[in-house]
């Protein structure tokens, strides 16, 4: 089974649990906000890039090649993939109009500082502008699925965020789990000075030490995580609307696994959870054959 995907490391890490399938067209690091006016490769200085894989991806993102791969590949492909993670950098809008993604690769180029040199600014992901942009390089894609036949056979891997780590359990309360520890690290904090030196009690930066609890990594990757989420919702809603079938895992049946291959993030899944997705993929393409709208 040949696939191609518009997308992630999320996609990109879900096939290996697909045995049948084979990656043929990866198109990454590139937003879709690039099919509509992508800035051209003339004048960017990509020779810092000594990851062929690197530069091939900014070169397609600089010049919006994700549609054209889709119809280059077309006829032999019998499943396309898409999420929606390489968009959570925003973009880089040029003076003439055009686009560049904000892609890790781009800025180890340093092909954003050149941008902002020359006047162009970040559009934000999450913000009014980055939407409506999206919302119409989107709308672009799916014509392209269509146009093609591919539509039927397109997953939209739906997977928000995890917010826990594995073998931990999703936060309820991300507020008042930090309070808490808080409370429960100033406790023995406090404790331990009376024993050992009430006086310092009375030195500000004594004081000023007992608020300033850093918060855990457990804690950071579950706040990245909730912000992700919100400002993910409008744009996955979109998506699943116009595409034929979206497998979706929310957040608090997911957990980061820490000994992912590429390091534990937010958007690095247990082998389950990629296993339970490729599962769900599996049974649509075996039930429906590319027929009726469906999400699970």
């Amino acid at each position: 089974m040949k696939v191609a995907i518009f997308g992630s490391c999320v996609s990109r890490d879900l096939v290996d649990f697909m045995p049948e399938a084979r990656v043929t067209v990866y198109i990454a690091r590139q937003s879709v906000t690039s099919h509509l006016s992508p800035h051209g490769i003339d004048n960017v200085d990509l020779s810092q890039l000594s990851s062929q894989f690197q530069l091939r991806m900014v070169e397609g993102d600089l010049s919006g090649n994700g549609i054209r791969c889709i119809y280059d590949h077309s006829t032999e492909l019998d499943l396309v993939l898409i999420d929606l993670v390489d968009e959570r950098r925003g973009y880089w809008l040029f003076q003439d109009g055009t686009t560049m993604t904000n892609s890790l690769e781009a800025e180890s180029a340093g092909a954003t500082a050149i941008a902002e040199n020359h006047g162009a600014r970040l559009v934000r992901f999450g913000s009014d502008q980055h939407f409506d942009s999206w919302q119409r390089g989107f709308e672009k894609l799916v014509c392209a699925l269509k146009e093609t036949g591919l539509w039927a056979r397109t997953i939209f891997v739906d997977m928000e965020w995890a917010a826990a780590f594995d073998g931990a359990r999703h936060p309820t309360n991300l507020q008042l789990t930090k309070a808490g520890r808080m409370l429960r690290k100033n406790k023995r904090r406090l404790k331990k000075l009376m024993h050992e030196s009430p006086k310092r009690l009375l030195f500000s930066s004594e004081r000023k030490e007992l608020l300033q609890v850093r918060p855990t990594d457990a804690e950071l990757f579950a706040d990245r995580a909730q912000k992700a989420n919100v400002n993910f919702l409008r744009y996955r809603l979109f998506a699943q609307e116009l595409l034929a079938c979206s497998v979706t895992r929310q957040s608090w049946q997911s957990r980061i696994n820490r000994s992912h291959k590429w390091g534990p993030q937010p958007f690095h899944f247990r082998d389950e959870d990629y296993q339970s997705v490729a599962e769900s993929i599996n049974r649509y393409l075996a039930q429906e054959g590319g027929g009726s709208r469906r999400k699970s």
